[in-house]
């Protein structure tokens, strides 16, 4: 149960990670003009960061798989694969994304630490990653509901159990509609802060 949790989890920081440090880094070492002044529009340099993004995340999935699949007890037989590759890449794609706007809105290195420490990480905790959330409280099953990466760590754990704590099937493949939905708004977002160069260019 807790395996396939503590996989995607890993990848979704790992990715927001990658992206958040992308031009943030830029930024402060005073070399971000190496990454605005190159031929490439705005839709390819998101998509170059995004990519190397989940690319690290894929990596990471793959090696903490490789450890859970060491330790004895520890099953990782996938009941339908669909769902494992496409909750982990829109979780994937999420935290990216996220991370790519933290990067071009912070301008220190504790800008970034606050996003990751107050969001990231308690949204994180809070999935339903180490437990079932029907033995909540009502109340807080409704919290956890709200979470986005409850239904990314759902999915991709009905992936290898074949069950699911957000309810029937019919409700995995609406998360799965949702989860596109919700990052290609933000994708969208995203990309409008990056062409107009805000916090970047001035």
């Amino acid at each position: 149960f807790v395996a396939p949790g503590l996989i995607v989890m890993a990848m979704m920081q790992n990715a927001f990670a990658n992206s958040s440090f992308s031009l943030l880094a830029g930024k402060m070492q005073g070399t971000i003009i190496d990454l605005l002044m190159p031929p490439l529009s705005p839709g390819e340099l998101m998509s170059g960061i995004i990519a190397a993004a989940i690319t690290r995340a894929i990596a990471v999935g793959f090696t903490v798989a490789l450890a859970m699949a060491l330790w004895p007890g520890v099953s990782l037989s996938m009941a339908h694969p669909w769902a494992v590759v496409w909750f982990g890449l829109m979780g994937s794609i999420l935290l990216a994304t996220l991370g790519l706007a933290t990067s071009i809105w912070a301008e220190k290195f504790d800008h970034n630490a606050a996003i990751t420490n107050f969001i990231i990480a308690p949204l994180s905790l809070l999935s339903g990653t180490f437990y079932v959330i029907d033995n909540l409280d009502p109340a807080f099953q409704w919290v956890s509901r709200m979470n986005p990466f409850f239904y990314v760590i759902s999915g991709f754990r009905y992936g290898f159990l074949g069950a699911t704590d957000m309810g029937s099937s019919t409700t995995v493949i609406a998360a799965a509609v949702g989860l596109a939905v919700v990052n290609a708004g933000l994708a969208a977002g995203t990309y409008a802060l990056l062409r107009s160069g805000w916090k970047l260019k001035s």
